[in-house]
């Protein structure tokens, strides 16, 4: 049904695709997958008309597809969800109106009406399908990220959707709602939908996918069919070398308390939150989807605000009211949305890394010392192996594993104590997800208190000492990490007593 014929494409001091060859069957459901800054999310806004200056050709049922912009795209029935969902989505405008957002552009007249009864009931009629109970006239800014990601994928199968491209679409969904997700998926190739996977869980594509594309460097360096190969062969051709145990040995050297936690609650789902954690170690937060990870790092970083308890960090009560005064109290957060609350994806690596430190760029109170400050984003990007073209790049243009690895870099600059890490390596590939392992471990061995929060159970058992289990805001139990494995987790993640 499709295929793009040497296609090549290059920014400022990047090649980012080199002649690739790619090809989809419709009916099909294939696997798009390489390490963060391979060139498959760059082919795919190819595809999808995001990127209009490359050069090679596209073919769609046989003939030439001039694609150079995204409207040329969906009128070939190519529609692409991509992972960062506040990007995609206008959170004034309720469900019903994203969800209908392009036949309200481009499938009504001039001067029209518009029949919003109409228009609430046919995106409802495409939530019901996808078993999504949310109501239509809801804002999408109230919603979560779980259910904004679903309103992505309704919008895109609100047309006649003939090739769906889906960017890391499980990253933020729960389990069931991956296997929703999944139905839909097989639902589509039934109906001779092709469907474009990318993601760096290889489980999930070895589950769904048919097919396998492997890119390298901007390259296509395998294709095979998912039943033919496995995911030890795919992580070799993604490295380009097989990869070293994904945990980084940590013997821990666990001192006394730097944060103890009494009785916190926000004016959302965080409940009577009693937590401790001590020098050199990393202590987790694991729960489902939804659970109220994320709250309970906002709340403990002050960008949601405390309705009760107290903090106390190195023995001393502390008043955290906002990012402000945990930073100067020496806390720290790397959030799990990173482009919305982590970057400013406008501003270069060097701005995104030195703007939580500038006075230490300043002199004479208000000049910035901008050789000073050049010199340690150098420095940065050299210790943490961020890979960038130069300094001064933006920070947008970065994969994601690189734009992960600058949000990080920016409080290893600082003199933070505690640092609290929510879902750190979401959609970073194997190789990357490694190298931040190994960064959090770094600083448990120079005696920081480390916070871990993720739903990946596997990654909560082979990173922390102890494990605090979240169940609808509250801790519902703590755990030796030793002493413990993903089913029991997984028994009090469900509400388990």
């Amino acid at each position: 049904m499709l295929e793009m014929r040497n296609i090549s494409i290059d920014f400022p001091g990047v090649a980012a695709l080199k002649n690739v060859n790619f090809h989809v069957e419709k009916g099909k459901i294939h696997a798009l997958i390489g390490a963060n800054g391979a060139g498959k999310s760059t082919l795919m806004k190819v595809l999808s008309g995001a990127y209009d200056h490359y050069r090679g050709d596209i073919y769609f049922h046989g003939k030439e597809a001039a694609i150079r912009s995204p409207k040329e795209a969906k009128q070939l029935g190519i529609q692409m969800v991509y992972q960062e969902v506040d990007t995609a989505l206008i959170p004034y405008l309720t469900v019903g109106e994203n969800i209908m957002l392009e036949k309200m552009i481009h499938g009504m007249g001039k001067k029209q009406l518009v029949n919003w009864k109409s228009l609430h009931r046919q995106a409802a009629d495409i939530l019901a399908s996808l078993h999504v109970a949310i109501s239509t006239h809801k804002r999408v800014d109230e919603l979560t990220l779980a259910e904004k990601q679903m309103v992505l994928i309704a919008r895109a199968i609100s047309d006649q959707c003939k090739c769906l491209i889906l960017d890391e679409p499980t990253a933020p969904l729960s389990q069931t709602e991956t296997e929703e997700l999944f139905r839909l998926i097989r639902l589509l190739k039934e109906k001779e939908v092709a469907v474009i996977f990318i993601s760096h869980r290889l489980p999930e594509l070895f589950a769904i996918c048919e097919e396998i594309t492997v890119m390298r460097n901007g390259e296509l360096v395998m294709k095979e069919e998912t039943s033919c190969t496995s995911p030890n062969d795919v992580i070799t051709q993604m490295l380009g070398k097989t990869l070293d145990e994904q945990y980084p040995p940590h013997q821990a050297s666990i001192g006394g308390t730097v944060l103890e936690v009494k009785g916190l609650s926000d004016a959302g789902i965080v409940k009577n939150l009693n937590i401790q954690v001590k020098k050199g170690e990393i202590v987790g937060i694991a729960g489902l989807v939804g659970a109220g990870k994320t709250e309970i790092c906002q709340t403990l970083f002050g960008a949601s605000p405390q309705t009760a308890g107290e903090m106390i960090v190195h023995g001393k009560k502390v008043n955290i009211a906002s990012p402000s005064d945990a930073v100067r109290n020496g806390i720290v957060l790397v959030p799990e949305e990173r482009r919305k609350g982590g970057m400013v994806v406008s501003e270069s690596v060097t701005t995104n890394l030195t703007v939580s430190n500038m006075k230490r760029f300043s002199k004479f109170f208000s000049l910035i010392d901008f050789k000073k400050e050049k010199r340690e984003a150098e420095n940065m990007v050299q210790r943490l192996g961020i890979v960038t073209p130069s300094t001064e790049t933006k920070v947008a243009n970065l994969s994601g594993g690189n734009q992960q690895k600058v949000v990080i870099g920016k409080w290893l600059m600082g003199e933070a104590d505690i640092y609290i890490f929510d879902e750190p390596t979401k959609g970073v590939d194997v190789g990357a997800k490694r190298e931040i392992f190994g960064l959090i471990t770094e600083l448990a061995k120079q005696g920081k208190g480390v916070i871990y929060a993720s739903s990946e159970l596997a990654d909560i058992l082979g990173m922390t000492n102890r494990v605090y289990v979240v169940y609808d805001g509250e801790v519902v139990k703590e755990m030796e990490t030793g002493s413990t494995n993903e089913a029991e987790i997984l028994y009090y993640s469900t509400g388990g007593r």
